[in-house]
């Protein structure tokens, strides 16, 4: 149907990720912290609070991601919530302090929370090494940084790759560097670049493709507002999912805007684990839970009074509920046959009464 999706997993630490095994949920916090240590810290403990399985940083500063110019090419175009901003500005004021980061991710840790990164420059990657993250995410923008993939390929440790925007040949080249710098693990999310993302563009069905294309395991990064697209994605075969988290979108702040709240996020994890349980496997028959409804099917009852000899009739027998008689299909061959012995009304019938 969508390939085989069984042999596909990556371990980051001592979790294992890949189809057969619960989502992987991870809180994007980004920006949503407001360069507010403690307002960093409340995230992480509400992140657990919620159900995050991670939290995800981002390493960058405006200085590692851009320059400050105001040239036009620095300019943000409209189109996006950030219209109107200057790239410089706007990294300065979205980027996590990096002196925050290995004590976050000591407390995700201590929450029994994974904690890790996106890093944008190998300076980034050479930080995180000293923090010993267990895993590396490479943003969509980045998946065209061939040596910034290879730097962090060659840290040997999992990678999760978002491929918004990217073509295949792309993302094929994206898993080519990764794979020749040293990372075996790799898994891929359908991501769309767009902050909101509109639902209708989400093309999920890309999930299972990419699973079997690149013999890794695939999941979502979800820029879409709702819950209801990363419920969608695990029927799809998604394995991880990744959305930006707020303590509230009524601060304002980069990245507010398509971030959900504590208990939207938590309603999230709930649905995807419920998601989890109905896709169960392929099955016909009762199952152990319809056992008691069993016994309302249809079936062959004697519906009046019929006396030794008498022929039984349309009049005289029908498929009735409940189910404790002879199965509706032997209809045909009841009918014009005669009664064995008297059968009293309501009496499921059996071939022993059958002459």
């Amino acid at each position: 149907m969508y390939g085989d999706l069984t042999s596909h997993s990556i371990k980051i630490g001592e979790r294992k990720i890949g189809p057969g095994q619960s989502t992987y949920i991870i809180a994007e916090l980004s920006a949503n912290h407001n360069q507010d240590f403690h307002q960093a810290v409340k995230l992480v403990h509400a992140a657990a609070e919620a159900g995050a399985d991670a939290v995800k940083l981002q390493t960058y500063t405006a200085d590692t991601l851009t320059i400050d110019c105001d040239r036009d090419y620095f300019q943000i175009g409209q189109g996006t919530i950030w219209a109107g901003r200057n790239l410089y500005d706007l990294y300065g004021e979205a980027y996590t302090p990096w002196e925050w980061q290995p004590r976050i991710k000591a407390l995700a840790e201590e929450l029994g929370m994974q904690c890790f990164s996106s890093p944008f420059d190998a300076t980034a990657v050479d930080f995180l090494e000293e923090m010993d993250v267990p895993a590396y995410k490479v943003a969509s923008f980045e998946i065209v940084d061939t040596p910034l993939l290879e730097k962090i390929g060659a840290t040997g440790k999992p990678a999760i790759v978002s491929t918004g925007m990217a073509s295949l040949a792309e993302v094929s080249d994206a898993v080519d560097t990764l794979r020749r710098a040293g990372t075996p693990e790799i898994a891929l999310l359908k991501c769309v670049s767009a902050y909101p993302a509109p639902p209708e563009a989400m093309n999920l069905r890309t999930i299972p493709h990419l699973a079997e294309a690149f013999s890794v395991t695939a999941g979502l990064s979800d820029h879409t507002l709702g819950i209801a697209v990363p419920v969608a994605s695990v029927a799809l075969g998604a394995t991880i999912i990744e959305k930006h988290f707020t303590l509230s979108r009524d601060v304002p702040g980069p990245d507010s805007q398509f971030s959900l709240e504590p208990y939207e996020f938590r309603d999230m994890v709930k649905a995807v684990r419920v998601a989890e349980s109905v896709l169960g496997k392929v099955q016909y028959g009762v199952g152990e839970s319809e056992q008691q409804s069993r016994a309302f099917r249809r079936s062959l009852f004697v519906v009046q009074d019929v006396k030794k000899g008498e022929e039984l009739n349309q009049e005289n027998v029908r498929s009735i509920r409940p189910g404790h008689g002879m199965a509706p299909r032997y209809l045909p061959d009841v009918i014009g046959r005669v009664a064995g012995t008297d059968i009293p009304r309501g009496t499921p019938l059996d071939w022993r009464d059958v002459a």
